[in-house]
């Protein structure tokens, strides 16, 4: 079997954690900060993992994290996701129609739709 779960990390104790755990709205957040509370309160590592609905392996996973980065380690990280495709110049044009709204007297068009929009973007940076 492999090593146990140790905590390293004295940047809260269990019972601020269960304080924060209390005052987050994300489930999974409030699920790992219960998880190591309950290690931190000596409560097995398979144990605490199953109260909180993960295996041992993703609570070893989040201690790992909360060690090396402390409570923040526990939060979800951003997922920068695919880059725009429209170029500054566009995205501001885009903005403007937004705000702006249709133009009843252009083809009568009240309301605004992606194709519209797409159409009065001008070509610039493709």
């Amino acid at each position: 079997m492999g090593n146990p779960i140790e905590i390293i990390s004295d940047e809260s104790s269990a019972a601020e954690l269960r304080a924060l755990a209390a005052s987050t709205r994300d489930g999974r957040v409030v699920r790992r900060l219960s998880a190591v509370a309950l290690v931190l309160e000596g409560e097995s590592p398979a144990e605490a993992a199953r109260l909180n609905g993960m295996d041992r392996q993703t609570l070893r996973d989040r201690v790992h994290r909360y060690n090396d980065e402390g409570v923040a380690g526990l939060y979800p990280r951003a997922i920068p996701g695919r880059p725009g495709t429209l170029t500054d110049e566009q995205m501001d044009q885009l903005r403007t129609m937004v705000l702006e709204g249709p133009d009843p007297d252009v083809g009568g068009v009240v309301r605004c739709a992606a194709p519209i929009c797409a159409m009065r973007l001008s070509p610039v940076g493709r």
